[in-house]
């Protein structure tokens, strides 16, 4: 079985991590697994680049230059909308050619056009979509937040500040036309993105299959480590990390507000513990609003010695497609503590593994009480429900399996 995988990168961003595990287990499972990528950091014979720097940056740069000048000039959407106006004709590679089956992944910013996608399927072959946010059943956003109008058509997006028939009418159209594929088929890394795709006109009736992304369960392990941050013993360490922190969707407006709720609420609560933050923050004033305990230990390379001296693993996201950095805390053995407006709810099932709140301070204080209460939870029961449902050979195994369907 020769399959080739297909994602801008194999190292930034989630996509590219899911991609890269995936791309190996299917090769342990005994496939012939390929992956195409235009930035790759990987000395993996498996792994190829194509396209020149000069082709890349050309197709990056113009289709920027194009959203830029069609929604108003405005730097802060730029990066928050897609359209694939520009990208490399893979059709033609013999890594393509030799395929069974090609799994396309996150082609945005001049990887691969619509266009060049349409070339991939006249191809004949069955191609798996894998979708790792929104993009695919709207117009042209990767996350449509509260805007409700992928359900019908797209348009006066708020992201393009444009009236009528805009970019993002434009491309859900040519979307559209690309869909009508028969040899194509869509995968979600999570129920609830398959939801979203039931409710797009776009997607709706269209095959969406539900396969979580693949995880090295093995590569973390659950005994607890005391780290030398000069915590006291006793003390129960909640974790919450991110690429960005103050990214809005990532909620840390949420995150204050329930500390600061602990904190003049449950004084005894917040004597215990102490808040545990890794990733990059652009305003760093915001941890003098955080009123427990807390260390910032910025960006950091490995998360598993952190998550190993940690009880509970916490996210505030207002919507997360997946949820990567539960699923690595669970893996070390920590409790999660996460709102539910999204995949996080295929991971943690509600005061069974975990607590699910809703997307506002008071309910998040309240399950980090339920889960500093509950911390006699087993590190390794928490483990082994991420080996079970999660590691990379289960979900490879259900690719190959979807493969051998198609």
């Amino acid at each position: 079985m020769n399959i080739l995988l297909i994602n801008r990168s194999d190292h930034l961003g989630g996509a590219a991590i899911a991609s890269l595990r995936l791309l190996r287990a299917l090769n342990e499972q005994g496939a012939m697994a390929h992956m195409l990528v235009i930035d790759s950091n990987q000395a993996d014979e498996h792994v190829a680049t194509v396209g020149s720097k000069t082709t890349c940056r050309y197709n990056f740069l113009a289709e920027r230059l194009g959203i830029f000048m069609r929604n108003g000039m405005n730097r802060s959407t730029l990066f928050k909308i897609d359209n694939a106006s520009h990208g490399l004709d893979l059709s033609s590679h013999p890594w393509a050619k030799t395929a069974d089956v090609i799994i396309l992944n996150w082609i945005n910013q001049g990887m691969m056009s619509l266009k060049s996608i349409g070339k991939l399927l006249k191809l004949g072959k069955p191609v798996i979509w894998t979708m790792h946010d929104m993009w695919n059943c709207t117009g042209v956003c990767h996350h449509a937040y509260d805007c409700q109008a992928y359900e019908a058509t797209c348009r006066s997006c708020p992201l393009t500040g444009k009236h009528g028939n805009d970019l993002s009418t434009a491309t859900q159209a040519a979307k559209a036309r690309l869909y009508q594929a028969p040899n194509l088929h869509f995968a979600a890394v999570s129920n609830w993105l398959a939801h979203c795709c039931q409710r797009s006109s776009l997607m709706a009736g269209k095959p969406v299959s539900v396969i979580g992304n693949p995880f090295p369960t093995s590569d973390f392990t659950c005994g607890y480590q005391p780290g030398d941050l000069n915590i006291a013993p006793g003390t129960t360490v909640i974790t919450m990390g991110a690429a960005r922190l103050d990214d809005p969707v990532k909620g840390f407006d949420i995150l204050i507000d329930a500390m600061h709720h602990i904190a003049h609420n449950k004084p005894q609560l917040a004597g215990k513990i102490h808040l545990l933050l890794y990733g990059n923050l652009r305003d760093t004033s915001l941890l003098d609003c955080i009123e427990v305990p807390h260390t910032h230990l910025g960006y950091v390379n490995d998360v598993r010695p952190i998550y190993r001296q940690s009880h509970i693993v916490l996210s505030t996201s207002r919507h997360e497609s997946f949820g990567y950095t539960l699923l690595e805390g669970m893996a070390c053995g920590c409790i999660p503590v996460t709102t539910g407006d999204g995949g996080q709810v295929d991971i943690v099932k509600h005061l069974t593994n975990g607590y699910v709140a809703q997307t506002h301070a008071q309910s998040i204080a309240q399950g980090i009480e339920w889960a500093v209460d509950n911390c006699n939870i087993p590190r390794e029961k928490l483990h082994e429900w991420v080996a079970v449902h999660f590691d990379s050979s289960i979900i490879a195994q259900q690719y190959l399996n979807l493969i051998n369907n198609l």
